[in-house]
């Protein structure tokens, strides 16, 4: 099961940790190494330095006839790859951005302020409490707190927002802001030249914030006494601000960065053709070096004490190497088992690419046709991607659950979910469509469904209540 969660992208890591840890374990593509024959040689004098006494302990009925067989696990042959389909070279050498984080960004910019040891400190606080969407969120007497207690500076409030100021005409714009408002205004701040229409998107981020965010359009231009094409001009300004200024610096989380599919389908003619990552494959064997030792000790005619010994750790070594190929291999198996149940019951989607053909289908279904638990089932929906022609997906997204339509049939609600976001998508921005009138509009397509339901499935879709979906 823990290897199952692992993640593809570390699932090398993981072999080599334990190609460290046991000997007996190694890739097949690696030669054996040279020090396995020296130590075979102790096995080739047995009577040299070797107690020999005590050859009737509990070590004399040794049973190694199942180690020394021939061409057991020689090759690891549970690669489900198709050798004459072409592979992706994944031992290509994988690119990686080299950035600098925003607090780096932030540490530079401060270095080159001239600031006596006092203030640096201060400063160095400061940028210490900024989040990594760019955000002050900590309280001035927090931070003041923060510098009496951690590094025994008393500093007055007024200092402390003095170089908090100073910090936020550092680059990205808008750093160090305590709020949105304050963060797109220390933007606009910035760009006063460019005309009235700065001035004015300032005059309504300071002045009707909370009307501006509810879209209250009506009480904006009665209050400013503009029209609908100046205030147009106006919202052009604002949305082209960044709400997150720090989210463009550096990276906060690389695993959420990178997808490393763990599946890749392939649309040959009409046919459906489902491939394991090779990272998923590993060719992990039995190291020669320790069966030859077992082979040794073998054909030798006396064992003593010492000797037994050693053969008990090999066979050790040799169980835990077997034990995790077997892991792999049941790794494997179940991936793809999963992806190939999942293929053949969503096959109109990765033949299409088109969401409205989805059937229901939920963690139940494929545990009955692949014979597997739900919770492991679970566990591959929730961690595996899928590469398709139309996409990079995440196993989880084939699930959903059935809704019924007039005429009785089950559709799945990934389809009510694409037909209502291609209505929002289409609506008329002026007079966007109401949790209501969307409703009617999937009954008429014949969908039974409520309005709380279609008001659950419009936040699950990250759609805002048709109000904030007016635009001029």
């Amino acid at each position: 099961m823990k290897l199952l969660q692992v993640p593809t992208a570390n699932l090398e890591e993981r072999i080599k940790e334990e190609l460290e840890e046991n000997p007996a374990l190694e890739q097949s593509d690696e030669m054996a190494d040279d020090s396995f024959e020296e130590q075979g040689e102790e096995f080739e004098n047995p009577d040299d330095e070797y107690d020999t006494e005590g050859s009737e302990d509990e070590y004399d009925n040794i049973d190694i006839s199942e180690y020394v067989q021939e061409g057991d696990d020689e090759i690891a042959d549970y690669r489900l790859r198709d050798d004459n389909y072409p592979e992706l070279d994944d031992k290509q050498a994988t690119p990686f951005k080299v950035e600098s984080t925003l607090h780096d960004t932030l540490a530079d910019q401060l270095g080159m302020l001239t600031l006596d040891d006092r203030r640096r400190r201060i400063a160095e606080q400061i940028v210490g409490s900024i989040d990594d969407d760019g955000y002050l969120r900590r309280e001035t007497t927090s931070i003041q707190d923060d510098l009496a207690f951690r590094q025994n500076i008393d500093a007055s409030e007024e200092e402390i927002e003095d170089l908090i100021s100073l910090i936020q005409q550092f680059d990205p714009a808008g750093v160090a802001a305590r709020d949105l408002q304050e963060c797109l205004l220390l933007q606009l701040e910035r760009r006063k030249h460019e005309g009235e229409a700065v001035h004015g998107a300032i005059r309504i981020l300071t002045d009707y914030f909370d009307e501006f965010i509810k879209k209250h359009y009506d009480k904006i231009q009665r209050g400013l006494n503009i029209d609908d094409e100046q205030l147009k001009l106006i919202i052009q300004q604002i949305i082209k601000l960044n709400p997150k200024p720090g989210g463009n610096v550096g990276e906060v989380n690389k695993a959420e960065s990178y997808v490393v599919p763990d599946f890749f389908i392939y649309n040959n003619a009409g046919k459906l053709e489902l491939t394991l990552n090779s990272k998923n494959a590993p060719d992990l064997r039995i190291s020669e070096g320790y069966r030859d030792m077992l082979k040794e000790y073998d054909r030798g005619s006396k064992k003593d004490k010492r000797q037994k010994e050693a053969v008990m750790f090999i066979k050790q070594k040799i169980d835990a190497a077997k034990w995790f190929i077997d892991a792999i291999k049941q790794r494997q198996h179940t991936l793809m088992m999963t992806m190939q149940t999942i293929m053949d019951y969503q096959y109109e989607f990765f033949v299409t690419g088109d969401e409205t053909t989805m059937r229901p289908m939920i963690l139940k279904d494929i545990a009955e046709r692949t014979g597997l638990d739900i919770s492991t089932v679970s566990r591959v929906a929730n961690s595996k991607f899928v590469q398709t022609e139309f996409g990079t997906y995440r196993l989880k997204f084939f699930f959903s659950e059935s809704l019924s339509t007039e005429s009785g049939e089950e559709v799945s609600t990934r389809e009510v979910k694409k037909i209502l976001s291609d209505m929002v998508e289409g609506e008329n921005k002026r007079k966007p469509l109401s949790d209501e009138r969307l409703t009617e509009l999937l009954q008429e397509k014949g969908y039974n469904i409520a309005r709380r339901t279609v008001a659950k499935y419009r936040e699950q879709l990250n759609i805002p209540v048709a109000r904030l979906r007016k635009e001029l």
